[in-house]
């Protein structure tokens, strides 16, 4: 079999070799093209960015699951199974929170003073 190839190889034209020349180089500078592509700045840049891009979706994704959540429990703890307010808890937490108004609008008064 080696033997057949060598005799193929020896019995080709100038033509030949010269088009199988121009094939190699053609397929040479696409190559170079296409690493001078990939390691071009702009490329790189634009793979980081979308890298960036897809981590910070996904972190916000799981963020938004777990805030979710917690909006879900918190939930729950003011509301019954029908969808009623529980009077019992709600109350409480509204009072707690005028508490925190009145004591923030009091801490500005005594700054500005």
């Amino acid at each position: 079999m080696g033997e057949a190839s060598t005799t193929d190889k020896s019995a080709r034209t100038a033509a030949q070799i010269e088009a199988d020349i121009t094939r190699t180089r053609t397929q040479l500078a696409e190559t170079l093209d296409e690493l001078a592509m990939r390691v071009h700045p702009t490329t790189i840049s634009a793979q980081v960015r979308a890298k960036a891009v897809a981590t910070v979706e996904e972190r916000a994704g799981k963020a938004y699951v777990a805030a979710s959540g917690l909006v879900e429990r918190a939930r729950a703890q003011f509301v019954d199974e029908k969808g009623q307010p529980r009077k019992e808890r709600v109350v409480p937490a509204a009072l707690v929170g005028a508490g925190v108004v009145l004591l923030v609008a009091a801490a500005r008064r005594r700054r500005k003073r």
